[in-house]
């Protein structure tokens, strides 16, 4: 194993659940263990999927310690530590190393944005304020900001820089990415649901993954048959695309709360501005869900 490969295979992003607008760390407690026994090979806390621009810092904390307490060193607890400010980002990057996370993952500041020296400064800075692994995370549909090939390519001579979440979906990026740091000791993983075949196929080390949070073994399996080269990889990927649509019905976490609040991990209920699936939507990722584990073909 590469001596920077934090994990290989399909990490989680996992739900924050609420319940009457706190958070819920019994169900937590319960997701993240059927996470471990299903065969995830890292949790993500406090990203995206986690809705984490509405958690306090108070709160998020809390999250971190939380999971790396449940986990008990069964696999790597990564914490999204990243925000919009580099001050408020070392704070939070120094919490989840002093409280035995196993890496941080940096988005790229949003709103404020910056330009690509501005980025470069921002993630040194974070870098060189903790020995924990860093993954990078880009997100341009979310932040309006993305992370050049050639930004990546010289963040990743940073000791602490191990790898990337590519969430941009463009696979020349990608193959840019992998061209420039392919013998860098550099890990890329799609941050996508939908091209991780494609994407690990190229050379991609795995996923950070959003429908992970109910079929992560399944998802794993898909993994290994790929870098297997069996076969018919492409064909069972084929057979989670419903699943993986469904999560995919209106804007993450949405979807797949319902999902997992179905599996019995919590309330279905968000901080706003999102807001509970409804209707056809929320019927047909309910639906689509449960002929998947009822064996049912989709």
């Amino acid at each position: 194993m590469d001596s920077r490969l934090i994990f290989e295979g399909v990490g989680v992003a996992i739900t924050t659940p609420f319940s009457s607008d706190e958070i819920d760390f019994e169900a937590f407690s319960d997701h993240i263990e059927y996470l471990i026994k299903n065969n995830a090979q890292a949790l993500i806390v406090n990203g995206t999927t986690g809705e984490s621009p509405t958690l306090s810092m108070k709160e998020a904390k809390l999250l971190i310690e939380a999971a790396v307490t449940k986990v008990a060193g069964r696999i790597p607890v990564i914490a999204g530590t990243g925000t919009n400010a580099t001050q408020s980002t070392v704070e939070m990057s120094k919490f989840a190393e002093n409280v035995g996370a196993d890496g941080i993952m940096l988005i790229t500041p949003y709103y404020n944005k910056t330009n690509q020296k501005g980025l470069y400064q921002h993630f040194i800075k974070v870098a060189d304020s903790t020995n924990l692994p860093v993954v990078l995370y880009n997100v341009p549909s979310r932040t309006a900001m993305t992370i050049e090939a050639e930004t990546v390519y010289a963040l990743s001579k940073h000791p602490n820089i191990i790898a990337l979440k590519d969430a941009t979906g463009n696979l020349e990026y990608t193959k840019q990415l992998l061209e420039l740091t392919g013998d860098e000791n550099f890990s890329l993983y799609s941050g996508n649901d939908d091209n991780m075949h494609r994407f690990c196929s190229i050379g991609g080390k795995g996923l950070i993954s959003v429908v992970g949070n109910v079929i992560p073994g399944e998802m794993q399996d898909i993994y290994g048959s790929i870098k297997e080269h069996k076969p018919d990889s492409e064909a069972k990927f084929q057979q989670l695309m419903p699943l993986i649509e469904a999560a995919q019905v209106d804007v993450n976490p949405m979807p797949i709360k319902a999902m997992t609040s179905a599996l019995g991990f919590g309330l279905n209920e968000f901080r706003l501005p999102l807001v509970p699936l409804e209707g056809a939507a929320l019927g047909h990722a309910l639906r689509t869900l449960k002929n998947y584990k009822e064996g049912i073909v989709l």
